[in-house]
């Protein structure tokens, strides 16, 4: 057996050993599509596409599912545009707040920072971007929230909204400041580093044309790594989909859909996304067979946003690519 092992590989053998175990991957992927589909069914066979849309209370029809232990059709009603609501709100302003903040914080390490400084940042970025969610959404719970409450949001807006919703400094607007803080440090690692890959030769083609450093910067480096910046906005968007605990601790706990109509005090309410509902729900996985096809069709649609994500992403790349820079 160990003379086997030591025996030199054909090239033909590690392309098909190697092959083997690139497939493996992808196949995992496909079946757990196959099986959160196959669980999700129930739901669109009797919703439709229908269930994405407003009308009723989420939390209300799903604590009516529990109760039904062999549903019937009109026990799989449910209408979870608030849920969708607020995931593509928090994801989105997270995404706006992190952003531009991700792109001067790595030209500001990579370009101007003191060699003593870019050692330090960089690998404190790495740590941060590898903090567990849990210890963001408890600093948001624990510290940010009562302050929100008790220095942000006033009386009179707290007996405004009394009659709907609670303001208790848990809502939007906290969730995506910490969901940012959170999804930044992974776009400043992938950003940096594409950053630092760009020839030095441009950069001194830019200075000997009389092109100060920032300009030079913002003219050539972040022209030559926009599919980096892509990629890296698209893997964040991704993480702040998906994001759970955080959410469900920051945000208040509750389907409810802010009205942005009303104002920047709409930011201060409360809001779920499809994974905190999830997170929220997961005792009925086992249970009520209703309520667990729900969880199953908002797992469905985070893998489908997933999916979506990662072809836009390489469709806005495909032009980008003649800046690439080469390796």
């Amino acid at each position: 057996m160990l003379d086997w092992l030591r025996r030199p590989w054909s090239d033909r053998r590690a392309e098909r050993l190697l092959g083997a175990a690139a497939l493996l991957p992808c196949i995992g992927v496909a079946a757990m599509i196959a099986f959160v589909a196959v669980q999700a069914w129930p739901t669109f066979a009797h919703n439709g596409l229908s269930w994405l849309g407003p009308g009723g209370n989420v939390d209300t029809q799903l604590g009516r599912m529990v109760t039904e232990p062999h549903p019937t059709a009109a026990d799989y009603h449910l209408r979870a545009w608030p849920l969708l609501y607020g995931t593509l709100l928090i994801t989105g302003i997270a995404l706006i707040l992190a952003l531009p903040t991700a792109l001067l914080s790595s030209i500001f390490i990579v370009e101007f920072a003191p060699k003593a400084v870019r050692r330090v940042m960089i690998p404190v970025v790495r740590l941060l971007a590898a903090v567990p969610s849990v210890l963001y959404g408890l600093l948001g719970a624990l510290v940010l929230a009562p302050f929100v409450h008790d220095n942000i949001i006033s009386a009179s807006e707290i007996a405004s909204h009394a009659r709907k919703v609670q303001l208790t400094g848990e809502g939007v607007g906290l969730t995506a400041v910490v969901l940012a803080l959170m999804i930044t440090p992974i776009m400043v690692a992938l950003i940096s580093d594409a950053l630092s890959g760009v020839p030095n030769s441009w950069r001194e083609g830019a200075a000997a044309l009389g092109v100060h450093k920032l300009r030079a910067t913002l003219a050539v480096s972040l022209r030559a790594i926009r599919p980096a910046i892509v990629a890296a906005t698209a893997l964040a968007c991704a993480r702040a989909l998906g994001e759970a605990v955080m959410v469900e601790l920051v945000s208040g706990g509750r389907a409810y859909a802010p009205n942005l109509a009303e104002g920047p005090v709409a930011l201060l309410e409360p809001a779920r996304s499809l994974a905190s509902a999830i997170i929220s729900n997961n005792e009925e996985l086992f249970g009520a067979p209703a309520v667990k096809s729900s969880l199953y069709a908002f797992a469905l649609l985070l893998l489908f946003s997933a999916v979506a994500l990662s072809v836009a992403a390489y469709l806005i790349k495909l032009p980008l690519r003649k800046y690439q820079v080469k390796g």
